[in-house]
């Protein structure tokens, strides 16, 4: 049968009345029957559910702000998250998890078509995501899979983002994936090269089996996840890079198809979720954090010539890091290389970025770094209260490490914020 919706009755009443008191009657049997026909059928949509025609269920998904309404049967715009609802489809993980594969919804859910798929693994250094403050060293097992929930014109990993070729994919469930990092000696696994929110059952999944193997877990996200879902998502997570595109939601609009206002409230969230890290933090919207495990972040904003590098728009996020965020927390400015539909666009010239980088520390942050540029100094990492190099770099090489047991600059003892080994040589290769 189809669905009915509850106003049908007084909406009836409210018609009929007209009917009494109206001399066109025919019109308004006729208004009648359509609004019985356009309910009958589906026309109008409830909040999360609505039947059509072919009385196939068709879905919201709730993962990211898009909210996708799916029809059965077909994805989303990420290209990855199908409604299954009357497919008939079950998808179970491999360890048992809460979220098994999908959202399951009244009769049926809308599920990842790569759950316990992806691109293949990389070993890299912890650097390369990057992330400066977290185990400095650290080998990972990178890997991504297909499809974005952004639909930026500049995408670096362009061919596996927007591509919906799951042939490219191999098998690899989440314990397969842990031994995976241990035969190749990885004390991490990072979700990279694509969107990890988009295959977020396969992500707990691994995160949770890693944690139970004791390796550490590592998320490179664009940050676009909604609220209700943020706390599942980040809660195996140990460290995360969030890229801010830019700090104009005309930008998002304009060359990313979305809005800045959901990262923004990510990283907020990701700010709560480290308070007592991260130092004093002041978050003003309302994102919430339930969970007493922490994820460190940091932030990379990619600068794109004539785009988002204006000194005024890098004041204003610098602004922004500060009083939402706290000092403490490192962004990195990276430089732009024609890619994907902005080949025309000439690459990011370093002077831009030693510019943002001395934008950013005159804001009063602590920590911020250049990348995809030789600039070893900007890339090494000083103690904010004495200004010496407490951890020196080359590219993604780590050359000397001056950060004692207690976390603390072995030059004054002041504390830099982050998470470190104990042992200065147990990550650094």
């Amino acid at each position: 049968m189809f669905a009915v919706g509850a106003w049908i009755v007084p909406a009836a009443f409210f018609v009929f009345a007209i009917i009494l008191s109206c001399s066109h009657v025919n019109f308004c049997l006729l208004f009648c029957l359509i609004i019985f026909w356009a309910a009958g059928f589906g026309v109008f949509e409830s909040l999360n559910f609505k039947y059509e025609q072919d009385n196939f269920l068709n879905m919201n998904c709730t993962i990211c702000p898009r909210r996708c309404f799916i029809s059965a049967g077909k994805t989303g715009f990420c290209g990855v998250r199908r409604n299954m609802a009357s497919m008939g489809v079950v998808q179970n993980n491999s360890i048992g998890g809460e979220v098994s594969g999908g959202i399951v919804g009244e009769g049926g859910g809308i599920f990842s078509v790569v759950y316990g798929k992806n691109t293949g693994f990389v070993v890299d250094p912890v650097e390369k995501k990057p992330l400066y403050h977290f185990y400095p060293g650290l080998r990972t097992l990178s890997f991504g899979s297909i499809g974005c929930n952004l639909d930026c014109k500049f995408c670096q990993n362009f061919s596996i983002s927007r591509s919906v070729d799951e042939s490219i994919l191999i098998a690899a469930s989440p314990l397969e994936v842990v031994d995976v990092a241990r035969r190749n000696g990885c004390l991490g696994v990072a979700f990279t090269y694509n969107e990890p929110v988009i295959w977020l059952e396969y992500v707990i999944d691994i995160a949770r089996a890693a944690r139970q193997a004791g390796l550490l877990t590592i998320a490179v996200t664009n940050g676009y996840i909604t609220q209700e879902w943020q706390e599942k998502f980040f809660e195996n997570i140990d460290a995360a890079n969030v890229d801010l595109k830019s700090f104009s939601d005309n930008f998002y609009r304009e060359y990313c198809s979305a809005s800045i206002e959901p990262v923004k409230e990510t990283l907020c969230f990701l700010a709560k979720k480290n308070r007592g890290k991260l130092g004093n933090i002041i978050c003003n919207d309302n994102s919430k954090s339930n969970s007493n495990s922490r994820t460190w972040f940091e932030v990379t904003t990619l600068l794109i010539p004539e785009l988002n590098d204006s000194e005024k728009e890098v004041e204003e996020l610098a602004d922004w890091i500060l009083s939402n965020l706290g000092a403490e927390v490192p962004l990195h400015f990276s430089a732009f290389r024609p890619a994907d539909r902005m080949r025309s666009i000439p690459p990011t010239p370093p002077r831009t970025l030693f510019k943002a980088r001395d934008i950013a520390l005159a804001a009063g942050l602590k920590y911020v770094y250049t990348g995809n540029i030789d600039d070893q100094v900007g890339q090494s990492t000083f103690c904010p209260q004495c200004k010496q190099c407490v951890i020196v770099r080359d590219r993604f090489n780590v050359t000397e490490y001056h950060i004692d047991e207690d976390q603390c600059c072995c030059y004054c003892g002041q504390t830099i914020a982050g998470e470190f080994s104990e042992n200065e040589n147990e990550f650094k290769k």
